[in-house]
């Protein structure tokens, strides 16, 4: 049995990913990822995660998340293969800024954890959909940054491609 944390993270990876306009479309969607649930938890899934129904450029109404920008791309994806995938693509070093290049959707949240974690020498973020820019006080060197980065992100190297310029 699958928990229900794992069920409410699949439901905003699809929710993100996908334009969604009915609950039983989401419903089947679930259901491709081995989640089974009743209409009535879904809606109470809904609701806690504060998911709400607005209108997308063409003027459909879909499922979105609290303060998610009405740009979307799509993914062919399934939901439990980005949740398991680390959210880093890239990272680009000039000088002393730094372009991190994420999976859409992920630029606000590890940028806020850049910022929460407030690491030696950075000034500040700015996130987009997908990419981060990160202002660093000094210029740095490629281990400088991973250093720096798997301070936020354990194992952050691993899992992302890195490109220097400018040094």
């Amino acid at each position: 049995m699958k928990k229900k944390a794992d069920r409410l993270g699949t439901i905003k990876m699809i929710i993100s990913s996908q334009e969604i306009r009915l609950q039983e479309e989401l419903m089947q969607e679930l259901q491709k990822e081995g989640f089974f649930v009743t209409q009535a938890t879904l809606s109470r899934d809904l609701k806690q995660l504060k998911v709400a129904k607005a209108a997308n450029l063409e003027g459909n109404y879909v499922y979105v998340l609290p303060n998610d920008v009405m740009y979307r791309r799509q993914t062919n994806q399934r939901a439990s293969d980005m949740l398991n995938a680390s959210g880093f693509i890239s990272v680009d070093v000039a000088a002393n800024i730094v372009v991190i290049h994420t999976r859409p959707g992920y630029a606000s949240g590890m940028a806020y954890d850049i910022d929460n974690k407030k690491p030696e020498g950075v000034l500040g973020t700015i996130a987009g959909d997908d990419t981060i820019m990160m202002v660093t006080s000094r210029r740095l060197t490629k281990n400088q940054v991973m250093e720096l980065l798997e301070t936020v992100f354990p194992n952050i190297q691993d899992n992302i491609n890195y490109n220097e310029y400018g040094q």
